[in-house]
């Protein structure tokens, strides 16, 4: 647990929103789920529609997302399950447990996966807004 939280402190101090924020605390039993894209996400801060912005996605066990791009580069952290996020296509997939993330560069194809079983959750980190483009 102490992995994901630095992570996600990592990922949130390069972000630059945090200075305009009020100090709080959210408890994950508290996180209002929300859809977007088809995707249960939770706000962390910022607004995905517009800008810099984290946020929580769930997915359930065995969910393979469409291939897709997104405009804007991000990280993501692995709180819950395992997930799979590959560019190349028929990529052999690489297990990211609880505490691992990723880099995403804007624009790059790739499929997001839950391999594991149990719902996974993960927290997204974006200086840019949230978009999401299927690929043929």
């Amino acid at each position: 647990m102490k992995t994901i939280l630095v992570a996600i402190a990592a990922l949130l101090a390069g972000q630059g929103a945090l200075a305009k924020q009020a100090s709080s605390n959210v408890s994950v039993t508290e996180l209002k789920f929300y859809d977007l894209y088809g995707m249960p996400v939770a706000k962390g801060y910022g607004d995905p529609a517009s800008g810099a912005h984290s946020n929580y996605i769930r997915l359930p066990g065995g969910t393979v997302s469409p291939r897709h791009t997104h405009t804007s580069d991000y990280y993501g952290v692995v709180i819950a399950g395992v997930v799979a996020n590959e560019q190349a296509r028929g990529a052999v997939d690489r297990p990211l447990a609880p505490g691992s993330y990723w880099y995403q560069k804007g624009g790059e194809e790739h499929v997001t996966k839950c391999i594991s079983q149990t719902e996974c959750l993960i927290f997204v980190s974006s200086k840019g807004s949230f978009d999401f483009h299927p690929v043929p």
